[in-house]
């Protein structure tokens, strides 16, 4: 689990947690909170493993508890991410099954009316290709929040990376793991509830995601579907500053993209061309913050 200043919901989010007639043992990585979260967690839950970052991590902070565990699978959870009943033993038996499954990603029921997530159907109705012993829909991208990992794959692509720091970091993550041949899938039955914190920048969520889209698509993928994919990325934005602020920031970062690119295999790439007319229509995809 990952945090940075929302005590007051990390901590409700932990007392469900640690309730699970399932639970796991929890490795928390404070992002240098300010509000007392870390104090607060090892006086009511000193059962859960706090480990203090001196700054802010963002998603890398999940790379930080993947090195502190000697378990061979982790599942992921934010500070408004609630796992339920009987879901972390479903993760855990479909990663025991299925030993070519890196990554298996659960449904998201939003709180409070426990709404499906808006992505959901993109998920439930996958079409990319994958293998007959798969069990679920196969995917070529993951929420990080709603999944479990097996981690020998999450090190195989060395986790998130450090210069997405957060915002679509998974996006980047999954299509390394694809392309090192570890299958993504979603599985219906595995069921986490997200109570969306009020806390958060939703601008810069934007500006970041939108730079992260950005350098994600020049990293892996085509010239030809770079163009392509720019153009609905953009145009799903309100031309506005946080968005040129966004192109800039990506611009600025090409240097780091040329140094790093390595375009993913064909049948990966196939996946990802079937995966754009939904990608397109989506309206859990627009970046509207």
């Amino acid at each position: 689990m990952i945090t940075h200043n929302r005590r007051d919901q990390l901590l409700e989010t932990l007392e469900q947690m640690t309730a699970l007639p399932d639970a796991a043992p929890i490795v928390l990585v404070d992002n240098a909170s300010t509000d007392g979260s870390a104090d607060a967690v090892e006086r009511r839950y000193p059962q859960v493993r706090v480990l203090r970052s001196p700054r802010n991590l963002g998603a890398v902070a999940r790379n930080v508890a993947v090195g502190a565990v000697s378990t061979p699978y982790v599942a992921f959870c934010d500070d408004d991410t609630r796992w339920q009943p009987g879901a972390l033993t479903r993760a855990a038996e479909q990663l025991d099954r299925h030993p070519g499954l890196g990554v298996v990603t659960g449904r998201c029921l939003v709180e409070p009316g426990l709404t499906e997530d808006p992505i959901t159907p993109e998920l439930r109705h996958s079409p990319v290709p994958g293998p007959d012993w798969l069990p679920g829909p196969a995917l070529l991208g993951v929420m990080a929040g709603l999944s479990a990992v097996r981690v020998r794959a999450f090190t195989d692509v060395g986790g998130f990376s450090e210069r997405m720091w957060l915002g679509g970091e998974e996006e980047l993550f999954a299509l390394d793991l694809a392309a090192r041949g570890w299958w993504m899938c979603w599985d219906e039955e595995m069921v986490i509830h997200h109570a969306p914190s009020t806390l958060r920048d939703p601008r810069r969520r934007r500006q970041l995601g939108i730079r992260n889209t950005l350098w994600t698509l020049w990293l892996r993928r085509p010239v030809s579907s770079i163009l392509r994919r720019m153009v609905t990325v953009l145009r799903s934005a309100p031309l506005d500053r946080a968005t040129v602020t966004a192109v800039a920031e990506a611009v600025r970062g090409i240097p780091w993209v040329l140094r790093n690119r390595a375009v993913v295999p064909l049948e990966v790439e196939r996946g990802l061309v079937l995966l754009e007319d939904a990608q397109r229509n989506s309206v859990a995809r627009r970046y509207v913050g």
